[in-house]
């Protein structure tokens, strides 16, 4: 089985995204095993995140173009791994890693290091003649048993995820038409993967029509597929979320929950929150949280994603002390997927989840790090797409085969994002129930270890 899993040719080629910017392919082949992947892009981007890298040359792609970064898989990345057993993804991914040689992958880009390490993962899945996401859940029972985790064998257990899906898009998604980024619904009273994306795919009809009715006609579409109107507020969005809940004929709170993903970086300036949808409202971190509290009072709102900047560590802690018991937190620039950072978080006591992207980070095996410390402190892992996403499903697969228990991968509307969706229902059927569902539950706040 070796000589059929060692990586014999890698290349790479510029493709696009779903926001038709350039980004990174690979294809890896073992023998007559071949594996294909492409990497992701955010815009809406955390300071610590590894280092996506760009030609900058205005002649191609307004310097979008990521041909270096295709350069250096096919001339640096490729003979460094080719002979490599793809099976061996610890290995694999230590050896581009250092190959790079940076902190950040700045020097040959983590869009073309991931490319390579998820190629790989899939040449070896095919080369075993196994599906992907079963070669995935060996390489995290793998990691878990070198760890020796206590309750090892529970922690491998496949599960379908919880769905978190983008309803309402603002900030850098939709053309900063509300401060805050994304308005979702969460599914928590479904008893099934399929059932609750058909209960989503009622509310998103609902509201689209709900919004229609209200005048807003000329409603944008954001990157993610969301709704991105132009309303007088940020808590109107929560307004809309609610009515097509109940439209769709479900219970608000105890049937479909609400998550907001602030994405407050992007607001955040000399140590205030600047809400330009209200009047350039100035915001110190207490009286940003305070608003929370209040919706939460109000509204089914069960997570908060990004509620307080990357840097605002005190103010963390004060949305932490005030609703960690209640809500799910989830750090997504806060922590970046990056095992320092996730580990500062569980050391102050800030946050209850972690939002989990393979590029934040750049390669597979970091990824199933991030995840499992994650678990392992008691923070929920949150597998999540991008913005600029692509047909590449791989983030299906990795959530199902880590039991991380939900996914966000964005609206219902795009077939970027469909394809993720449709490859959960595929396994869904495939595994049954070898991959039970991970059900409303997942989304409450755990009670981490003492």
């Amino acid at each position: 089985m070796q000589d059929e899993t060692r990586i014999t040719t890698v290349r790479a080629r510029q493709v696009l995204d779903s926001r038709g910017k350039p980004t990174v392919e690979v294809e890896v082949t073992c023998g007559e095993a071949h594996g294909r992947a492409i990497a992701p892009s955010g815009a809406s981007t955390g300071r610590f995140e590894a280092c996506e890298l760009r030609d900058g040359d205005n002649q191609r792609y307004a310097g979008q173009g990521v041909l270096q970064a295709v350069a250096n898989v096919n001339n640096v990345l490729a003979p460094a791994v080719i002979g490599l057993d793809a099976r061996d993804q610890r290995s694999l991914d230590q050896r581009l890693i250092e190959t790079d040689g940076t902190d950040d992958k700045s020097r040959l880009g983590a869009n073309a290091i991931l490319g390579v390490s998820l190629a790989a993962a899939h040449a070896a899945a095919a080369a075993q003649r196994m599906p992907l996401v079963r070669h995935l859940n060996r390489l995290w029972g793998q990691l878990v048993d070198s760890e020796s985790a206590a309750g090892a064998d529970d922690m491998c257990q496949m599960s379908m995820p919880l769905p978190m899906v983008n309803m309402i898009s603002g900030g850098l998604h939709a053309g900063g038409q509300l401060d805050f980024q994304d308005y979702l619904i969460i599914p928590v009273g479904a008893a099934s993967y399929s059932e609750a994306l058909e209960w989503i795919v009622d509310v998103y009809r609902k509201l689209g029509s709900l919004l229609r009715d209200a005048g807003h006609e000329g409603y944008l579409v954001g990157d993610e597929g969301g709704y991105g109107p132009k309303l007088p507020d940020n808590e109107s969005a929560l307004s809309f979320v609610v009515q097509a809940i109940e439209c769709a004929g479900r219970e608000a709170g105890d049937d479909i929950a609400i998550g907001l993903d602030v994405a407050s970086t992007h607001f955040f300036r000399d140590g205030a929150y600047y809400l330009k949808s209200e009047s350039g409202a100035n915001l110190s971190a207490a009286e940003l949280t305070q608003r929370f509290v209040e919706w939460a009072n109000r509204y089914p709102i069960v997570s908060i994603e990004d509620g307080l900047a990357e840097d605002d560590w005190d103010g963390w802690k004060t949305l932490t002390e005030a609703l960690g018991d209640r809500l799910q937190l989830l750090g997504d620039d806060l922590f970046t997927t990056n095992v320092t950072r996730i580990e500062e978080g569980i050391r102050r006591g800030v946050a209850n989840s972690v939002l989990i992207k393979l590029n934040q980070v750049g390669s597979l095996w970091e990824t199933l790090q991030a995840i499992y410390l994650s678990r392992q402190a008691g923070y929920r892992p949150v597998v999540s797409a991008r913005s600029g996403e692509t047909e590449d499903a791989t983030i299906a697969d990795l959530a199902v085969a880590t039991a991380a228990g939900q996914i966000k991968i964005g609206s219902i509307a795009r077939s970027e994002r469909l394809a993720k969706y449709n490859q959960l229902l595929r396994l869904e059927d495939q595994l049954g129930n070898e991959a039970p569902f991970a059900g409303g539950d997942i989304v409450r706040p755990a009670q981490r270890p003492t």
